[in-house]
């Protein structure tokens, strides 16, 4: 009895240890990347291949993006992809900071210095036409996938991978360039492409908002520019639920000036300037809706809403609110001044 117990132990002991073994072998690696790619299956963003759950450049298996070409190295060479440096981006997501590293190019950097910003009178050009060559430029695609990717490869659930990519370019810091453009006798300042404020870490507010609507376009988001024009701010508009959005339009605001909630437009900018008027509202891109698990953000913009107003109107915090704004400060990156257009 006792032989046959140990013998039945044994062969218990074989199967717990061969049935994962055999999931595996049958079935591949359970890991899929965060793209939806299923395990040593090539991405639709060329070139990655995703392995062990993470998106990695394969490009003699996997191919190259449509800009560029496979050389006898087995690398994509693109004619910008040329003097390289790298950079890192910071955020923070739930109270966690996480970086980026990039790999940025001059070359292509100079090819967007180079690009026209005008658009012919004779087209009769929009706010959309303008802000569309500026997101859809052919080029700038290829050189801002791997700014994606990473941000994939960083989360598993898509709504994250908003946070990240909001946050990321919140916390590029503020700054206009000492560009101008000449049209005739007129002088205009210059707007940089998104790779541009890659570059040179840093942006105005319309500047920053295309970058982050390249980067919710290629996540697969619906996005929309919220053009103020009584205040002359651009903001980013993220696809969610009307019932938290502004102005029951469908889009919940995203201030990309500085580290903000997402949906808080009652930040007080300089001179005690407020968001009042009604934007018009300039689609970029049509996709999924942020939000529609867990949208944490509309209640902590509510609380952090109410403790403005309770400072403006007392002068000061009682405990609660102190520790509420502490914690709200630490769970996104807020900074203490405000913003500026």
């Amino acid at each position: 009895m006792v032989k046959k117990r140990a013998i039945f132990f044994y062969l218990a002991l074989v199967l717990v240890l061969l049935i994962p073994s055999y999931f595996i072998f049958f079935n591949g690696s359970s890991s899929k990347c965060n793209d939806g790619t299923e395990s040593d299956e090539c991405s639709e963003t060329q070139p990655y291949i995703c392995l062990d759950g993470k998106l990695i450049e394969s490009p003699s298996i996997c191919g190259c993006a449509y800009t560029f070409n496979l050389d006898s190295f087995g690398s994509c060479v693109n004619q910008y992809k040329v003097d390289s440096k790298n950079m890192t981006f910071n955020y923070t997501v739930n109270g966690k900071r996480g970086e980026i590293n990039l790999t940025v190019y001059h070359g292509i950097y100079i090819y967007f210095s180079n690009l026209s910003r005008t658009i012919s009178p004779d087209k009769n050009p929009t706010l959309f036409d303008f802000r569309s060559k500026s997101v859809n430029e052919e080029n700038q695609k290829a050189f801002l996938l791997p700014l994606v990717v990473a941000i994939q490869n960083a989360a598993e659930d898509p709504d994250d991978q908003v946070r990240i990519a909001v946050s990321l370019v919140q916390n590029i810091p503020f700054g206009s360039s000492n560009k101008t453009i000449r049209v005739l006798d007129f002088s205009f300042e210059y707007y940089r492409y998104p790779y541009e404020v890659l570059y040179e870490n840093q942006g105005v507010c319309g500047e920053k908002s295309a970058l982050l609507a390249v980067l919710l376009k290629e996540l697969g988001y619906g996005s929309a520019f919220l053009y103020y024009s009584k205040e002359n701010h651009e903001a980013m508009g993220i696809e969610c639920p009307v019932s938290k959005g502004i102005d029951a339009v469908g889009y919940c605001f995203i201030e990309t000036t500085g580290p903000s909630i997402i949906t808080d437009n009652r930040t007080e900018y300089t001179s005690s300037v407020s968001l009042v008027s009604i934007p018009q509202i300039i689609p970029i891109s049509y996709g999924s809706s942020f939000g529609e698990k867990n949208f944490y953000e509309y209640k902590d913009a509510k609380i952090l809403d109410s403790i403005r107003e309770d400072a403006r109107t007392y002068g000061t915090l009682n405990f609660i609110q102190h520790v509420q704004f502490q914690s709200l400060k630490k769970k996104y990156g807020l900074v203490t001044y405000e913003y500026t257009f």
